[in-house]
């Protein structure tokens, strides 16, 4: 029981199509699949060249690569560029299914297992709110002269600390991904914690201190305001995020942008705050599993 009110609380139920208005491979602005997919997919190249180029560097030209893996801003990085393939991914196939035989074919996640679907929406809740955590720490604690002393270090500063938030808001704003359910919001304060261990172990290892913030010897009680600084900032930015999100849906239904299961545009939908914001609503029908675009009552 607790199993199935899990998933359900994540927007996966069981015995309900998952994501039947094929909320996450459409977007309201890119009216073609294949648009959005290919924008996706050029996001995902971009995120794994960056990391790409940056590893090496770190091993080739400074030798010290041996924390890269250490650091939350290459962590959420890693989780950009993971998520933007895999979407990207589903994306395409979806486009390419929907040019064979209409939208209502759907895409593979909405046939995978609940277990991974619900990865993708824990994922997805990160995308949209961790790099914009990591860009206000980072330029309001983090960032010094160093930042921009090289031509590599702006670039590489700029793609993780900067463009990370820009690509984040591409799938808030260009997808019609629904909004993070408020169960990801838990979990999300558990990875943040997670990460604590990783940065202390890392120091017990290595040495060093990923975050200079970090360091208790240095910081003293201040490391307590910092670390619960950072996560009321979470949980400011997970409010707005979702309430950001929740508006472009309402303007999406009412523009009638956004698809129904069965590859048509729904017209006549119900007025109201939680207008389409789960991604597997349905309803029975004669011929199995009908998508159901009404008002989900708050």
């Amino acid at each position: 029981m607790f199993r199935l009110n899990f998933y359900s609380r994540l927007g996966v139920p069981q015995d309900v199509v998952f994501d039947a208005p094929h909320a996450f491979v459409t977007s309201p602005i890119f009216r073609s699949p294949i648009v959005f997919a290919s924008i996706r997919m050029i996001i995902a190249l971009y995120t794994a060249t960056t990391l790409l180029v940056t590893l090496i560097w770190n091993a080739v030209i400074l030798h010290d690569a041996q924390s890269y893996f250490s650091f939350f801003t290459y962590l959420t990085y890693i989780g950009l560029c993971a998520y933007y393939f895999a979407a990207g991914v589903q994306t395409l196939l979806y486009a390419l299914y929907w040019r064979k035989a209409g939208a209502g074919v759907g895409y593979p996640l909405q046939r995978w297992p609940k277990f991974l679907q619900a990865l993708h929406v824990v994922l997805h809740s990160t995308v949209v709110t961790f790099p914009i955590l990591v860009t206000i720490v980072f330029w309001a604690l983090l960032s010094d002269p160093a930042t921009f002393a090289s031509t590599f270090s702006s670039w590489s500063n700029i793609s993780v600390h900067a463009l990370n938030t820009v690509f984040a808001a591409v799938e808030i704003l260009a997808s019609n991904s629904p909004p993070p359910p408020w169960l990801t919001l838990p979990l999300d304060f558990l990875l943040l914690a997670s990460y604590l261990g990783v940065a202390y172990i890392t120091h017990a290892t290595q040495g060093i201190y990923t975050y200079s913030f970090l360091d208790p010897k240095k910081q003293g009680a201040k490391l307590a305001a910092y670390i619960f600084g950072i996560g009321v900032a979470e949980v400011i930015v997970f409010c707005v995020i979702r309430g950001v999100m929740v508006l472009r849906q309402r303007w999406a239904v009412r523009s009638g942008r956004v698809l129904g299961g069965n590859g048509e545009r729904e017209a006549n939908i119900e007025e109201g705050w939680e207008e389409v914001e789960s991604p597997t609503v349905a309803k029975p029908s004669k011929g199995g599993m009908e998508p159901d675009m009404r008002v989900l009552e708050a």
